[in-house]
């Protein structure tokens, strides 16, 4: 109840809507004509307004009846959600769920496992962040996120528990007009030097990362598909994700590069999920931890 106002009245007003009588919605619910009449009334004078012309014979709807059967729905259906929502956390549900991604991580086996959390949890409110490099590993820590899946996690991170999901294969790449492209030497690493390098670069830090970074003239990115632009545009030379360069590889929009070197291509980078140790999981993201780790991170849809 609210105030003098029951979730029972609204449900017989909405029975007299899709009925069309006082009568039909009696049958409707099972209740005596009188019953129908008797709430109605008590609505109209707890309220103060009137809901049925009486004027007639049989009692329509006024304007503000009208109005007033939508409200009736909407707040019949969040009693639902309310009602849904209690009895999963009381299974040991959470009540929101959110997650970073990484802009390392490959997307279609995150649409596919959120796809199959929906329809497992469709109750469970989702939230997703997508992240440039070290983000996801911030939201988690600062608790803005349940669940990361981030590439790059430090091993030294003893706050955060991770769960290995795939190997982020890297490519050295560059436009097929760029000089490297054309270069007959052997790429070593200060012939690479003499040419801007484009790296992502992490906003938060303020030296940037130097993983991997051999010229002396750096273009920094926070986002990873702004630097596949400025690759594609012959900027540049810079490592990315095999599985990012794989259709501009096979188009000819890039080559890639061949370096054997293994301080400028370090092979390949881990895919982590990861999660506060200290924040035990839920139903929903335990579900969908495991659910992460099934997946064929490079499978063809």
């Amino acid at each position: 109840m609210i105030g003098a106002l029951t979730l029972d009245q609204l449900r017989v007003l909405i029975a007299i809507e899709e009925t069309g009588s006082f009568s039909a919605a009696g049958r409707k619910l099972r209740r005596v004509q009188s019953a129908i009449s008797h709430s109605i009334q008590g609505l109209e004078e707890s309220q103060g307004v009137q809901i049925f012309d009486r004027s007639a014979r049989t009692p329509r709807f006024t304007e503000a009846g009208r109005m007033l059967v939508a409200q009736a729905r909407q707040v019949l259906r969040q009693a639902e959600v309310f009602e849904l929502s209690a009895r999963s956390m009381a299974s040991g549900m959470e009540p929101e769920l959110s997650i970073a991604l990484d802009s390392f991580a490959p997307t279609p086996p995150v649409i596919r496992s959120l796809a199959r959390l929906q329809a497992t949890y469709p109750n469970l409110t989702v939230t997703l962040f997508t992240e440039g490099i070290g983000a996801a590993e911030r939201r988690v820590r600062d608790g803005s996120a349940t669940l990361g899946v981030c590439a790059l996690f430090p091993a030294s991170a003893q706050d955060l528990q991770a769960s290995p999901l795939t190997e982020v294969n890297l490519v050295p790449v560059v436009a097929p007009g760029h000089s490297l492209a054309a270069e007959k030497r052997v790429l070593t690493r200060d012939i690479l030097a003499e040419h801007v390098q484009l790296i992502l670069t992490d906003p938060q830090q303020k030296s940037g990362p130097s993983f991997a970074v051999v010229s002396s003239r750096v273009w920094r990115f926070v986002d990873i598909a702004r630097r596949l632009e400025f690759l594609l545009a012959g900027f540049g030379w810079g490592t990315m994700p095999d599985h990012l360069v794989a259709p501009h590889l096979a188009s000819g929009r890039l080559v890639r590069l061949p370096i054997d070197d293994p301080g400028v291509l370090p092979g390949g980078i881990g895919l982590f999920a990861v999660y506060n140790r200290k924040r035990p999981l839920g139903m929903g993201a335990r579900w969908l931890l495991d659910e992460l780790a099934s997946q064929d991170w490079f499978a063809v849809d």
